[in-house]
């Protein structure tokens, strides 16, 4: 840094402290001293309170200290200045320490005036420091990378009043700012190297890094900004913020369902409870109806049957008397109007038949609690399987990475067998079921729902979900596909052909081309000859993958989506005589 440059600095950098011109009488001070603030008495070169204050004869103030380092930079050029007014003096003015105002300054610390200067923004632990207040440095509010310097607010004007600073970058206050430093050639670092990724200096792009690709660093931040756009990270958070909204209403929603259904159910089950109140009722007001009536019964037999043992002890007493007299006329006078005795009550009218009617009537009850119970039991059943059960919370193992190598891929082998409820009734399946021929003649398959009738077409038994991957050998005119199992079974070419709806992707396979198709879109793909293909499906990632196999395995298309449905693999055969077979992946 020139002496101009450092001169220009730190003529710039200062607040301007407002003394008198002239230096004023003691009682003229002491009546200006209850107005003097914390900046009035503090030295603008280390914005410290005045240390063994001097005073220029411009009428500015500073610590001695402070304005004899300022001129020690000027010495070389025999003229001094005052860092404020730029008032110059030739040759160097003596110093004399200013007592008075040294008087004033102690009398107003004492007075409280010392603690009020912790108002100017000093830097703390955390903070950046001005790199050129001396003494008690200042909180820095920029930093200059060309300077590769921090500036507190009085040092900073300079920058923003000097055309000499004005191509001067700025940037909030940095504590690293050496790393913009290159550690070898000392120079700062302006230039991006983007082969080996790395800021350099000038001298670095012509050794070290001669004939790499370099462009600026601004250039280089300008590209990376417009890589990591800020309006894709907003239309992000937008598109969160409302799905967070989504959520929200849809856990208000949950609630206030959850609430009605308890309610609705809280009535019927009161509603049942009451039926069953009500039954229990009717069986009670029955029970009891029933115990009045043969009580009755049963109380008028118990009467006529003490009647008539009173009866039947009345008579046998005459009887006996009438054995015991001697008198043998009076004993046959008495003797036949005595000795008839009436109708005996029959035993069978005693009834004991309601204790049975009792037993049946707890037997039905318990009945219709058991029938309850399995009522209630198998509704439970129902609600359960209505109602999702949450699932446990568990630690989810880091995904594992796609599988690049043929031999990777072969750990997800899944065997395929194909489905003869599907096939097309041109077909013939042989091998287990795992190999597909298209023949001249109709085999005889059942009649089924799931078959195809207007594709020469067959789908596979297994339902796909999870990691998948298998190979199929062919010959002819071939298409392998994966589908949703409710594709169509008939119908114009867009409902029911592999690769022409949303329901199915597929690649056909020539002897010399291959093509991609979905929902009626076909993409046409570069690849070496080969008789067989690959397919990779990772279901719950949205990855369907096709390749080429031969010496090489070769990616012919990947097709990055979403599935709603388990899949199945399919094949397609629409030449005379073609075939198609899947291999055994324990055998490759």
């Amino acid at each position: 840094m020139t002496d101009d440059h450092r001169e220009l600095i730190g003529s710039n950098r200062f607040i301007s402290t407002h003394f008198p011109e002239s230096c004023c009488s003691d009682e003229k001070m002491a009546q200006k001293g209850a107005h003097l603030s914390s900046e009035n008495i503090s030295c603008s070169i280390c914005l410290d309170p005045l240390k063994d204050p001097v005073t220029l004869s411009c009428g500015h103030s500073y610590c001695m200290v402070c304005i004899k380092a300022h001129w020690d930079g000027e010495d070389q050029r025999r003229i001094y200045s005052c860092p404020q007014c730029r008032k110059t003096f030739t040759p160097r003015p003596n110093l004399e320490k200013n007592v008075l105002l040294a008087e004033l300054v102690e009398q107003l610390k004492n007075t409280g005036l010392q603690a009020a200067a912790a108002d100017h923004c000093y830097a703390g632990d955390e903070d950046v420091s001005c790199d050129f207040c001396t003494g008690r440095k200042m909180k820095a509010v920029k930093s200059c990378l060309f300077c590769l310097a921090s500036y507190c607010k009085n040092h900073l004007q300079p920058h923003y009043e000097s055309p000499a600073f004005k191509k001067h970058q700025l940037v909030e206050p940095s504590k690293n700012l050496q790393e913009n430093i290159c550690s070898r050639h000392d120079r700062v670092m302006e230039i991006f190297c983007r082969t080996d990724q790395q800021l350099i200096c000038y001298l670095c792009s012509v050794d070290e890094h001669k004939g790499h690709d370099m462009v600026s660093a601004a250039a280089e931040r300008t590209k990376k900004k417009l890589q990591t756009s800020r309006l894709n990270i907003q239309q992000r958070i937008q598109s969160r913020e409302e799905d967070v909204k989504l959520l929200q209403q849809q856990v208000k929603n949950i609630n206030i369902s959850a609430d009605k259904t308890v309610e609705d159910s809280e009535k019927m089950f009161t509603q049942m409870i009451q039926l069953i109140q009500k039954r229990s009722q009717d069986v009670e007001q029955q029970i009891r109806s029933l115990q009045d009536t043969e009580v009755s019964r049963v109380k008028d037999l118990q009467e006529t049957l003490e009647q008539e043992i009173s009866d039947l002890k009345r008579k046998d007493a005459e009887l006996k008397r009438i054995s015991d007299t001697r008198d043998h006329n009076q004993f046959l006078l008495n003797y036949s109007s005595e000795s008839a005795v009436g109708e005996s009550t029959h035993s069978s009218s005693i009834n004991t038949s309601v204790q049975e009617d009792f037993k049946d009537m707890t037997a039905a009850v318990k009945q219709l609690k058991d029938k309850l119970q399995d009522v209630l039991r198998d509704s439970w059943t129902n609600i359960s399987l209505i109602v999702p059960q949450p699932d446990v919370l568990q630690p989810q193992p880091e995904p594992e990475p796609e599988p690049k190598t043929r031999a990777e891929l072969l750990k997800y082998s899944q065997q395929i067998t194909l489905d003869p409820n599907t096939a097309h009734t041109c077909l013939l399946l042989s091998k287990g079921n795992r190999k597909v021929t298209v023949m001249d003649q109709h085999q005889s398959y059942p009649a089924h729902p799931d078959r195809f009738t207007d594709c020469f077409q067959v789908l596979s038994r297994e339902s796909l979900t999870g990691r998948c991957y298998w190979e199929v050998d062919w010959r002819g005119g071939f298409i392998v596909a994966v589908s949703y199992k409710n594709i169509s079974r008939t119908g114009s070419l867009n409902d029911c052909d592999f690769g022409y709806n949303d329901k199915s992707w597929s690649v056909q396979c020539d002897t010399n081309s291959y093509s991609f198709c979905y929902n009626n879109s076909r993409t046409f793909l570069s690849g070496p000859p080969s008789s067989r293909v690959g397919v990779y499906l990772d279901h719950s990632a949205g990855i369907l993958s096709f390749y080429s196999i031969s010496e090489t395995m070769t990616l012919l298309h990947r097709v990055q989506t979403t599935f709603t449905q388990p899949l199945h693999a399919g094949v397609r055969l629409y030449i005379r005589g073609s075939t198609a077979k899947f291999i055994d992946h324990y055998k490759p």
